[in-house]
């Protein structure tokens, strides 16, 4: 008896994502909002949103004037780091600040060849646009890193240079580059999701409470829960489609590498849409209206996604209450665990909290969304 009703229960689902699929395949526009929008999204944030820094402008001052401090310009020069815009005078240098010309001034002094001749310690100075901190530290540490490198080299081995009495150095784990897509592509994709996944069913459903269409389903057999599952089963198919393709276009476009598990990242991907998808159905049914579930949908994924996730700041920089009320966005989880799969080959030791938050996510919202969908018109 309960295999006779459950059987009929999944042709019913069946049937509902059979007409939803139908739908789905007559309208272009949800297959350019689910597919085409995420791609052209991943490329404007992958390349627009970068935090990294190439060919800075750079200023130069160079009193000494000898082969030395001429090779240490070129030096910095071909870095292919930072490009040489001004030669001034240490007083001129203010003015290209302030016009953004400039964001980082080389200073030369008097005697920088003939110090490191003589095995010397030999000193420069930096002075760096602090304006915007991000790229000011990036500016430093390049700058200084090139300088110290260029400086042990003109002045060679030397009898009379001692040695430092501590050596530091430096091993990068994970990003060793330090390239800002591989960690801003996992946070893209969270984001990417959240939006396209909450608006398809939104304004899918929202759209048949607008014609009327619901009333056909009321007059059948068919249970609410039914009619949930069914309905977001071609959508859940169509987003773990999106996923695969941005993350494709991430490793391609960005050489994002993919260290973990391919069936984890599907894991992952999997109930982050299932909770997603269940939040634009809930959405649309509180709303019955396309007007109202597109805002209300645009601002419950897009902000959250954007500034709780951890996809810009991370979230253990965040004051005490932001970081309480995050635990509540699942797009953090997916950001999280995308991070540790993609970059750190993280398993599933270490990914189950995120799994287990996603699916709590996904079955309250679903859970809410089956006990709204009362079967009338309202």
């Amino acid at each position: 008896m309960i295999a006779s009703r459950l059987g009929r229960s999944l042709v019913r689902i069946g049937a509902m994502a059979a007409k939803e699929t139908l739908h789905v395949r007559r309208d272009p526009r949800t297959l350019a909002l689910a597919l085409a929008m995420p791609v052209a999204m991943l490329f404007l944030f992958g390349y627009g949103v970068s935090t990294d820094v190439d060919h800075a402008p750079l200023a130069v001052s160079d009193l000494d004037a000898s082969d030395a401090s001429r090779a240490l310009v070129r030096a910095i020069a071909g870095s292919g780091e930072f490009d040489v815009v001004a030669r001034r005078a240490p007083g001129e240098l203010e003015p290209l600040f302030r016009q953004g010309s400039a964001v980082a001034a080389l200073v030369v002094r008097h005697g920088f060849g003939d110090e490191l001749r003589r095995g010397r310690q030999a000193e420069v100075q930096l002075v760096v646009d602090g304006a915007d901190a991000l790229v000011a530290n990036q500016v430093l540490a390049k700058l200084d890193a090139i300088v110290r490198a260029e400086s042990r080299r003109l002045a060679g081995p030397g009898p009379d240079r001692a040695g430092p009495p501590i050596e530091v150095r430096l091993w990068t784990r994970y990003n060793p580059d330090g390239k800002s897509a591989y960690y801003m592509v996992p946070g893209i994709s969270a984001f990417l999701l959240a939006i396209t996944a909450v608006m398809l069913t939104a304004l899918a459903i929202a759209g048949e409470w607008e014609r009327g269409s619901m009333e056909q389903l009321f007059a059948s057999p068919v249970g609410r829960l039914e009619i949930v599952l069914g309905k977001l089963l071609p959508y859940l198919v169509l987003g773990l489609l999106e996923l695969e393709l941005v993350l494709a276009v991430g490793a391609v476009a960005f050489d994002v590498p993919v260290l973990g598990s391919g069936l984890l990242v599907f894991a992952l991907g999997f109930l982050f849409l299932l909770g997603m998808l269940g939040q634009g159905l809930l959405i649309s049914v509180l709303a019955r209206n396309q007007l109202v579930a597109t805002q209300a949908g645009a601002l419950s994924a897009m902000l959250p996604a954007i500034i709780l996730s951890g996809m810009i700041v991370p979230v253990e920089n965040m004051p005490p209450p932001l970081r309480l009320l995050s635990r509540l966005i699942p797009s953090r989880y997916l950001v999280h665990g995308l991070r540790g799969l993609l970059l750190k080959g993280n398993g599933l030791a270490v990914l189950w909290p995120d799994l287990l938050a996603e699916a709590l996510f996904a079955l309250v919202v679903i859970g809410l969304a089956t006990a709204r969908f009362e079967r009338r018109i309202a």
